[in-house]
């Protein structure tokens, strides 16, 4: 070999091993999530007077809040406010989705006092939500009724624009 290319031999070669890796790359994974902020809503729900169920017993039971961030055994159960058709209750780690990065919540109560009705007891109607009455619903009069609201980093509720 001529004493050039011998002495190019170990240039090149050290080149080429400079751009090469010999870790072992780490398993791929998930990225990780953002950190969800989560508050506490001040829910109200002010109920029709009277019953609509043929079963009246059931006209005592309480009014029960839901919310789409919920999982089973999460529910709120609303206290009622004497002398009043108000019920109220504070929903704890709502997730902050305002301004409107994310899906609304879908919210609604279960209210025994309209079990015999079109919704069967469901629905989304004269509730508020941080303050906020709710004014647009999905499915509205169905027993899938419920209000779309976004919740701000105080806890305030906010319609759809």
């Amino acid at each position: 070999m001529r004493p050039f290319v011998r002495r190019l031999v170990p240039l090149v070669v050290a080149a080429a091993a400079a751009g090469c890796d010999f870790q072992p790359d780490p398993e791929e994974g998930p990225t990780a999530l953002p950190p969800t902020r989560a508050v506490s809503v001040r829910v109200e729900y002010r109920q029709p007077p009277g019953c609509e169920n043929a079963d009246r017993p059931n006209c005592v039971d309480p009014v029960w809040f839901l919310g789409s961030w919920m999982h089973a055994g999460e529910e709120v159960v609303l206290e009622s406010v004497p002398g009043s058709y108000v019920w109220a209750g504070t929903a704890h780690g709502v997730p902050v989705n305002w301004p409107p990065t994310d899906e609304p919540h879908l919210v609604r109560v279960y209210d025994p006092h309209l079990k015999d009705t079109a919704t069967a007891g469901v629905t989304a109607a004269r509730l508020a939500v941080g303050g906020q009455l709710l004014t647009v619903y999905e499915q509205p009069g169905t027993p899938q009724e419920s209000g779309i609201v976004y919740i701000d980093d105080n806890g305030v509720g906010r319609n759809p624009m």
